[in-house]
């Protein structure tokens, strides 16, 4: 269970503050705050009533004994993102996961969330490749030859909760949040284009299906299995096949397979309809026009909107009776806050208490 100390660091690291920045506003010197963050020392009443100002979060925060987790397995940065992603935005980042992952075991105790499907282990050098495992998961899900139609309902059928978030500014499409005795929690960035949203929600189940562990292989392996779960190779072949691969031709595509005119471009190529010479020519024309970060908004199709954690959310308020400022003492933060995790929430009608079956 977390300490004071662990919640401190927490509160300090949400905000992407350096050790040196908060002490600074607290008015005591770093290594005061580094014995208080690692147990070494107990802060006073007064400090932490300081802290909560400074960290903007009720002082009933520090109270909190829960299990505090490091970073996932794996950060989905963003493709040429202009920085790395640093020590710094993975604490922020990682403190947001844990907070989410505590509200999220809260509304969990009261509501039975019942996947319909099952979320198996696929370790991918049992099954030889990410296209193996990938079209294995389509079979043991039943889904239907040719494009999902929405990924995020798929993924959260099988037990995963998907979220959205603007990841403080940091240069991360997703990450997977992995905590014992809890759905696997995923977040994508919300700032993206639908295309990409989906494509990194494919990747994350990807590691969630194939990896337990770190591997220097896994990002690859994880954008593999993306492409052939998303464009299986005999599905979209005959969309490809005797024809000549053009930008026009990806534009068309884009819509019906739900997925970026670069990732069409890419299964092309590694699927051997699309030659080194004509891909890397294909790429530059789209380079020139500036679609590498944000493809032609005339060819954008309607956004996945997760709905588990909305679901879940509106059963506490409308069916068992709790308000807003209810759910904000489930962890312990202020309403503006809740609804930058959530969305805007208000407005709600309590109904009677019942429980709710997902």
């Amino acid at each position: 269970m977390s300490s004071v100390g662990d919640m401190l660091r927490l509160a300090r690291q949400r905000l992407g503050f350096t050790q040196k920045a908060a002490s600074s506003q607290l008015g005591i010197p770093q290594p005061v705050l580094s014995r208080f963050e690692n147990g070494v020392a107990e802060p006073d009443g007064a400090l932490l009533s300081k802290a909560a100002r400074v960290y903007d979060i009720p002082k009933e925060f520090f109270d909190l004994k829960e299990p505090v987790y490091g970073p996932p397995v794996s950060v989905h940065p963003m493709p040429r993102a202009k920085a790395d992603v640093t020590a710094r935005d993975l604490d922020m980042v990682t403190a947001e996961l844990n907070i989410r992952a505590m509200q999220l075991r809260r509304f969990l105790e009261a509501v039975d969330f019942k996947p319909t499907h099952e979320l198996p282990f696929l370790d991918v050098e049992s099954y030889g490749s990410p296209q193996k495992v990938a079209a294995l998961l389509r079979a043991h899900w039943n889904l239907p030859p040719g494009p999902i139609k929405n990924l995020t309902a798929v993924v959260e059928r099988a037990g995963a909760v998907v979220g959205l978030s603007d990841f403080g500014g940091a240069s991360v499409s997703g990450m997977t949040f992995r905590v014992p005795g809890q759905p696997p929690l995923i977040l994508i960035n919300a700032d993206h284009p639908a295309d990409r949203m989906r494509f990194t929600l494919a990747h994350e189940l990807g590691h969630l299906v194939e990896h337990r562990f770190p591997t220097p292989s896994m990002e690859p392996e994880a954008n593999e299995f993306a492409s052939e779960f998303l464009m299986p190779a005999a599905d979209i072949h005959p969309y490809f096949a005797g024809r000549r691969i053009t930008l026009e031709l990806l534009a068309a595509l884009k819509p019906e397979w739900r997925v970026s005119m670069q990732a069409l471009l890419r299964r092309s190529k590694d699927l051997g309809y699309t030659d080194q010479n004509q891909y890397r020519y294909l790429m530059q024309r789209i380079s020139q026009r500036g679609w590498r970060l944000r493809e032609p908004p005339e060819l954008d199709f309607e956004r996945e909107h997760p709905m588990v954690i909305s679901s879940i959310i509106n059963a506490h308020i409308k069916d068992l009776g709790y308000t807003l400022t209810d759910l904000t003492k489930f962890v312990p933060m202020y309403e503006r806050e809740f609804s930058r995790l959530y969305g805007d929430i208000g407005g709600q009608t309590p109904g009677p208490r019942l429980r709710l079956v997902m």
